[in-house]
This record gives C-alpha cells, structure tokens and sequence, in this order.
C-alpha cells in the first residue's frame, strides 16, 4: 500500500478556514467536514484534527496549544539527552578513576569501544573530549598497526622493555634507574620517552619516607674522634667502611638490621638481622663483613655514636682486626649521611613496599634477597650508574692492567 501524500501548512490553514466559513451553509459541522475533506482529499478525521488544533490555538477551545506541544517536545528530548550524558559521565567517571583534566585517547577509545552499543559513538563523543574522526582513526590504526606512526610502533617495543626491568628490579626502579639500564644494555631511548611510557604502563618507582632514630648514645664512655668530617669518598675498596642500624617493626614485635657498607662502591660488605639492639647485632655484621673481605687491616670504620658501636666488645674487635674507630656526633645525621642511605633506600625498596613483615624469619630472608641485589644488579648513580660488585671489578681490573704496563 502506497503512503498518502503530506498537506502543506498552506493546505491545511485553507481547508480548516474553508470549513469555519461554510459551516452555515451545511446542516452541521461534520457535514461541512466531510463535504470539503473531500474535495482536498483528505478524510473528514484528518481534517477535523486541523479544525480543532486550529480552534485550540487560537484560544476557542481548551486544550495544549502547537506551540506548547512543541516546547514540551523539545523539553523531553533535551531531558533524554542529559540523561543519557550523566549516565555516559557515571560510566566515564568509574572507568577513568582519578586522573588528569583529560585522560589519554586510548584510555577513551577503550571505553567508546565498551559502552558503544548502549550509547552510540558520536553520542559518546559529544559528552567527552574526543571527535568521532579521532575515535575511528585509533580503531582503523588498530586493526593495522603498520600503518601507525614511527613513535607508536616505537613505544610498542620498548614498553615490553620498560615492563621487564621494572619485574626485575623488584619494582623499584623510577624512570631514571630504568632509562640507565636500558642504557646499559644498549637500549638507546630519551629519559622523557620512559617517564611517558612508565606514566603510561602506570609503573612508579619507590619514595623514601621518613625515618625513626635508632641511636642510642652512651655519654659514659670514651669516643673516638670523626676522621671522615662527612667526606664520603674512598680511593680504593676496604679504605672506609660506614655501619648503621635501622628497625623494622613485624607482627611479633621489631627486629633490627645493622649494615656494614664499602664507601668506596657502596657494596654492603657485612648485615645482620636480630630482636634485639645488643652489641651482638653489629659485631655479627662486622664479622660477615671481615670474612667477606678477606680480613683486610687499615680499614677506617665509621658509625654513629650508638652504645653498639662504642661498647667494649666492638672497640676491642675493630682494634684486634687493624681498624682505625671513627664515630659522628649526636644527633646528627649528615655525619653518617651515607649509612642513612643505604637505610633509607632498604626501608623504601624492601619493608615498605612488601611489608607487613610476620617476624623475623621473613625479614631476614628479604634482607637476604635485597643485599644479593644491591650488590650485584641495583645501578647506583654515584658510581657511574653501575652494579657495586661491577665498580669494584672494574677497579681491580684497571689496576692490574696498570701494574702489568
């Protein structure tokens, strides 16, 4: 069946007008209705529904008027609208979480994808800060990623990179440590680039917070004299040892961890983890440290001013080995600056990223497993972004070609 043809405005204002002005001449009004609908050709409903709209507009008749019908019809749609673009912001607002002022264009390509079926695209499109164009453009560079910029197919291939240094430094490297390795491993690629990529793969290097003194001087013995004066430099290994303790509190109660650290390559040379702050604690480290090194003489050993590292038992071992005894003052940790560090780096990398800690046991095995990796993985910047079991055998290596010239 074939759909009837529309009436123009001027049709139907003629026919309703025709129909008021010879209603008197026909013996009611449907008459004059049916008479004149259908010369025009329309039936007599359709007309009437002209007549009557006409009557309420102009006041005759009670009733909605067109105008009024049409601003309520506007109103509804942009009610349907708003509704439709809390409910795409609800949706947005949970995927996205917190962020910046705009999220990434993958980011809102991923959702578009998602709740494009409920909504639409240009929908969705016109309540976020993304064109359609936009949009289809990441979907055709999906489906062919050769045809991607050279950046993007860049990213691609690092970011995998990136992902693996991160797992194996235990997830603490930020983006300077994981730009030097990739460095050292001959991956040429800007510092900017990785702090995009990482921002990106949302990875994040550790922070150090703040520290709890551990220190607790003795004011009733003799103290040996600072002869580091803060200079933390060494010319060669076993010529300035530092030694500190630090806590770690644990669900049994806090146990402790002394270090004994190679200024020279920063390597720990010697630790210990206890329950208590006896004088065991930082003798135990001490000897780890001897043997380690093959019980060197001449070696400055500096510490804090803690009844530890000042007791009898410890002076008398670091006497008997050859050791020249050098502590700081109270209460100030610049004259210790570089044991801190090594604390502080320990409390950021280890305690506080994996914590809470069960007791002891579980302590001790992740101090183990850190030490292993400080010494011979971690890239420390002071000495040239490099392993301190590395410095230490490029050391040894350049002196030997040195003697041998």
């Amino acid at each position: 069946m074939s759909k009837r043809p529309g009436y123009s405005p001027e049709v139907r204002e003629r026919a309703v007008r025709m129909v008021l002005t010879g209603e008197h001449e026909h013996q009611s009004r449907w008459a004059a209705i049916t008479s004149i609908a259908s010369k025009i050709g329309c039936t007599p409903e359709t007309l009437r529904s002209w007549v009557n709209k006409m009557e309420v507009d102009n006041g005759t008749k009670p009733g909605t008027t067109s105008s009024d019908a049409a601003r309520l019809k506007e109103l509804e749609r942009e009610v349907r609208e708003l509704k439709r673009a809390n409910e795409i912001l609800r949706k947005a607002a949970a995927f996205f979480g917190p962020g910046g002022a705009r999220p990434q264009t993958e980011v809102m390509v991923a959702f578009i994808d998602q709740e494009r079926e409920a909504h639409g695209v240009e929908s969705i499109c016109e309540v976020l800060p993304i064109a359609p164009s936009t949009f289809y453009r990441c979907k055709h560079l999906q489906a062919n990623p050769e045809q991607r910029c050279a950046r993007a197919q860049r990213d691609d291939e690092l970011k995998p990179e990136i992902q693996r240094i991160y797992e194996e430094n235990h997830r603490v490297y930020g983006a300077r440590k994981v730009w030097k390795q990739l460095n050292r491993e001959d991956v040429k690629v800007a510092r900017c680039t990785v702090e995009r990529l990482m921002k990106v793969l949302q990875l994040e290097g550790v922070r150090r917070g703040k520290r709890c003194v551990t220190t607790i001087p003795d004011e009733l013995v003799d103290k040996p004299l600072d002869l580091v004066n803060r200079e933390f430099t060494a010319e060669r290994p076993n010529q300035l040892w530092v030694a500190d303790i630090t806590y770690v509190a644990t669900w049994s109660g806090f146990v402790y961890v002394a270090f004994v650290v190679d200024v020279f390559s920063r390597h720990i040379v010697g630790w210990r983890v206890l329950k208590s702050l006896q004088t065991d604690i930082v003798l135990d480290a001490l000897e780890q440290a001897l043997w380690a090194r093959g019980k060197p003489r001449g070696v400055t050993h500096h510490s804090d001013r803690g009844s530890q590292y000042l007791s009898i038992r410890y002076t008398e071992r670091l006497s008997e080995a050859g050791f020249q005894a050098s502590v700081g003052s109270v209460g100030d940790s610049y004259d210790n600056a570089l044991a801190e560090t090594i604390n502080g780096l320990f409390k950021a990398e280890v305690i506080h990223r994996a914590g809470p800690w069960k007791g002891l046991d579980e302590v001790e095995h992740a101090t183990l497993t850190w030490v292993d990796w400080f010494n011979h993985r971690r890239i420390l910047g002071p000495i040239g972004d490099m392993p301190p079991a590395e410095y230490e055998n490029l050391y040894y290596q350049q002196t030997e070609s040195a003697q041998a010239a």
